[in-house]
């Protein structure tokens, strides 16, 4: 099942807002890791054409949405900034894995930093598809 939820940032960030995305599969951490970390993921993730790299690397997707990784911990989390267009404003983007039993993960995507102006249903949305994406990946 997925929680859509959006509020005030962590951070008090005026004029911002929360999307926070998540869903528990079964399927092993490890399988959904791989998933994150495939070409089939980084498209999910960043957009199509974005190659996820390490820590410090710039991302760039064919559909204008780049940003930089910002945390990579293997089988933990992954966070990059986000920005929608060339001189949009830049967001956070964080990834989460919880492994919960052997064969049970949660995943969880939070964007933060979102002005109140954008449209949090689609990012809803996109952050769904990601999911629905990286476990459709897995098998």
């Amino acid at each position: 099942m997925t929680f859509p939820v959006s509020g005030d940032t962590p951070s008090g960030v005026s004029g911002t807002t929360v999307v926070n995305v998540s869903r528990s599969v079964s399927k092993p951490v490890n399988d959904i890791w791989k998933s994150i970390v495939s070409p089939t993921g980084a498209a999910a993730l960043l957009g199509p054409g974005a190659v996820l790299g390490d820590k410090g690397d710039g991302w760039r997707s064919d559909d204008g949405k780049y940003g930089v990784i910002r945390s990579y911990h293997p089988l933990e989390e992954i966070r990059f900034s986000w920005y929608a267009s060339e001189g949009a404003p830049k967001t956070m983007v964080k990834v989460l894995l919880c492994q919960q039993t052997q064969t049970e993960t949660l995943i969880e995507i939070i964007q933060d930093q979102v002005p109140e102006y954008f449209d949090t249903a689609a990012l809803v949305k996109r952050w769904e598809t990601a999911i629905e994406a990286l476990i459709a990946a897995v098998g």
